[in-house]
């Protein structure tokens, strides 16, 4: 899908914690998520500290859609 919508002239992000079978695809930006349960999250963490790690997370994303990756080329931001 990443490709399609990326085809269609909007830049996409690609969060997954399988990082190998997006850059097989082709995805041209790629982050790492936290795992394949909790991409986007960090159960582990308290609360508090759960939403700041999401919010550093998101805004990672946002710039990541600012940057052109190289024609054939891709991204790939690893988050731990």
């Amino acid at each position: 899908m990443t490709k399609e919508i990326e085809r269609a002239g909007i830049p996409i992000v690609q969060v997954t914690n399988l990082t190998k079978i997006a850059e097989g695809i082709g995805s041209h930006r790629i982050m790492r998520g936290n795992s394949v349960l909790h991409v986007f999250g960090n159960p582990s963490l308290p609360k508090t500290q759960e939403v700041k790690y999401r919010k550093e997370l998101s805004e990672e994303v946002v710039h990541m859609l600012e940057e052109m990756p190289k024609e054939g080329g891709f991204s790939l931001i690893k988050e731990g």
